[in-house]
């Protein structure tokens, strides 16, 4: 059985060497976390075993507590994949990148994690994670394997930060994209209430005004000598009766269509299809956009700065685009610069990339400086995305109070019109 020779930390901080037997280097990782050891180094020894005195010793001291420990940790953490908040999610990535930033391998950063008494469920997905990659398993896919909450960007991010050596500066930049858009949610929906305490208000005047005074008012005007009611208020109460007739099957027809839209848009063939037109909605599409280069731009700055080879980190970059219309145009640069074309020239061949997006990666590969052009490119377009957040954001209050005032002058209009007809029928 081989031999491999170790250097931990010991729970009071001390440092603890030796040797151990194991079948494999997972094995041997595995024994030391029984004896609460942190590895800082383990490797397979060329010669040598480990005294058997010594080691019934230490089986007999340690062996007992630690299966009745590690026994007790697996029966609190339940089974399947651990499901996270968003805020959970922000957390994890935070700690991570700030102990993996300071020095500690991950190894022993996610070790760490599990001793935090506040972390609350981050310790059992610490914990899993852990086991997973002892077992000789990526980040990446520990990630994806452990919880969903992660999502795929997410893990395809992390891939990137493996590969490039990068990982803390990656999650640190994720904590930060996950951070601005929890923020950004909160403000929606604190932007929203009062819109939506209007809408319902809208909704709740409308009801009021097509059952009960409509039809008093009709019955008004029916019973005035020569009374006719107004064309429109005829529209609205037709209108109005159909509907009250037949509100089953046009809720039945809406229900459907958003079931066959969700089944449509889901279907694999269909998905580059929707990917394309949400790039084309007023609003919502330079959103996506901005959202999109500045993501692709700060991984890219990432990758190139430690080191990867350009086409290597175009093809993580082009893993960790979701949009698939994106990731489509990626492939064709992916391509072209395989055949030994340059970065900004595939770049102008696909048409794909607004001119500024170009020019910035084009001046960082003449003066041989792309990482710091592509991260100032990054920033740049971080404040476009902010400004069309807050376009979008200013423009939903008018929005709603313009239609919602439109459609209760309407009526109001109609029924002042109405009163002032009766009462004209009434004078003649």
């Amino acid at each position: 059985m081989p031999v491999f020779s170790y250097k931990a930390l010991n729970s009071s901080g001390g440092v603890a060497t030796g040797e151990l037997d194991a079948a494999d280097r997972p094995d041997a990782l595995r024994m030391l976390d029984k004896k609460g050891l942190q590895p800082v180094s383990l490797k397979e020894s060329t010669g040598g075993t480990v005294p058997s005195a010594s080691k019934n010793k230490a089986k007999s001291k340690d062996s007992e507590p630690e299966k009745v420990s590690a026994k007790a940790k697996n029966d609190e953490i339940p089974d399947g994949p651990l499901k996270l908040k968003r805020a959970e999610v922000v957390m994890f990535t935070e700690e991570l990148a700030d102990m993996l930033g300071a020095g500690l391998q991950l190894e022993p950063a996610l070790k760490a994690m599990e001793s935090r008494q506040e972390l609350g469920n981050l310790k059992n997905v610490a914990y899993k994670i852990r086991q997973v990659v002892r077992d000789g398993m990526n980040f990446s896919s520990a990630l994806k394997r452990v919880s969903p909450s992660f999502g795929p960007l997410y893990c395809s991010l992390a891939a990137a930060g493996e590969a490039s050596g990068a990982l803390d500066t990656i999650l640190k930049r994720q904590a930060h994209y996950l951070k601005t858009l929890q923020e950004l949610q909160g403000r929606l929906i604190l932007a929203m209430i009062y819109p939506a305490f209007l809408v319902l208000a809208g909704i709740g005047v409308s009801i009021v005004f097509v059952t009960t005074l409509i039809p008093q008012l009709t019955e008004l005007i029916k019973s005035t000598p020569g009374g006719k009611l107004p064309a429109p208020i005829q529209w609205m109460t037709s209108i109005a009766d159909h509907l009250g007739a037949y509100w089953y099957i046009y809720l039945i027809l809406l229900i459907a269509g958003g079931l066959f839209f969700k089944a449509w848009k889901d279907n694999d063939v269909n998905k580059p299809t929707w990917d394309r037109t949400k790039l084309k909605m007023p609003l919502i599409g330079p959103v996506i956009s901005s959202r999109f280069y500045v993501q692709f731009l700060e991984t890219m700055a990432n990758l190139v700065e430690n080191g990867l080879p350009l086409l290597r980190a175009l093809e993580l970059s082009r893993d960790a685009t979701q949009n698939l219309s994106l990731r489509g145009e990626l492939n064709r640069v992916i391509d072209q610069v395989g055949d030994g074309r340059a970065f900004s020239r595939a770049l102008i061949r696909t048409g794909a990339f607004p001119a500024l997006f170009v020019d910035m990666i084009s001046v960082g590969e003449q003066t041989g400086k792309l990482d710091i052009s592509l991260r100032r490119a990054a920033e740049r377009y971080d404040k476009e995305l902010d400004k069309d957040l807050q376009r979008i954001m200013a423009l939903i209050m008018p929005t709603v109070l313009i239609i919602m005032a439109g459609l209760i002058g309407a009526m109001a209009y109609l029924m002042i019109t109405a009163i002032f007809q009766t009462i004209s029928n009434l004078n003649g």
